[in-house]
């Protein structure tokens, strides 16, 4: 279901068993979420390359500049890093972030920064942010993320308790008006706190 070959050679070409414990990593290449401690998850090959070919695609390209709600393992990052010009990414969880962090070096990927917050309110005094992909599901799209987009910015995101739904979100110009799609059912870790609308 991903078409995009640029998503499709990153994919390839990432070590996606870097990303998990040793005691998993002989099932790194299943496309299948695997858990990373804590009581989250590292996404499925398929979502990961899905939510990362809508965001490239509904911008029109690669966005410059993209938010990363939930660093997790730091595999999405990984994939981003490759395909745009810079990724800002934040974690709730203090020792999922270091162990990213270390990772990201390791792959010796420079144009990632990360920050320890509650990711519901994305990163606010960073400026906008063409593209923000969501790894963490609210209830409803948080008002705070929608006011980081930049002009025609992108929003990738599951929406929904339950059920979920694989949410896109773009910002009409430089208005307050946006329009969303439905896209497919998705199943994601509960994005906690952060302000909804």
């Amino acid at each position: 279901g991903v078409s995009d070959q640029r998503v499709l050679d990153v994919i390839a070409n990432t070590p996606r068993h870097l990303f998990l414990d040793e005691a998993l990593s002989h099932r790194a290449y299943e496309d299948t979420a695997l858990p990373i401690g804590f009581g989250q998850t590292l996404s499925q090959p398929y979502i990961v390359a899905r939510m990362t070919e809508i965001l490239i695609g509904a911008a029109g390209g690669p966005p410059k500049r993209v938010l990363e709600v939930g660093t997790g393992s730091g595999y999405q990052t990984t994939i981003l890093a490759q395909l745009v010009d810079e990724v800002l990414s934040v974690e709730r969880i203090k020792p999922l972030q270091d162990n990213a962090r270390e990772r990201l070096h390791l792959l010796r990927l420079k144009n990632v920064r990360l920050r320890h917050a509650d990711g519901g309110f994305g990163w606010p005094n960073a400026g906008l942010f063409d593209g923000i992909l969501s790894a963490a599901a609210p209830r409803s799209i948080p008002q705070g993320l929608l006011d980081q987009l930049a002009p025609n910015g992108v929003l990738v995101i599951p929406v929904g308790a339950d059920q979920q739904s694989l949410t896109l979100v773009i910002r009409e110009g430089d208005s307050d008006q946006f329009k969303t799609q439905t896209l497919e059912p998705v199943k994601f870790v509960p994005l906690l706190s952060g302000t909804s609308t």
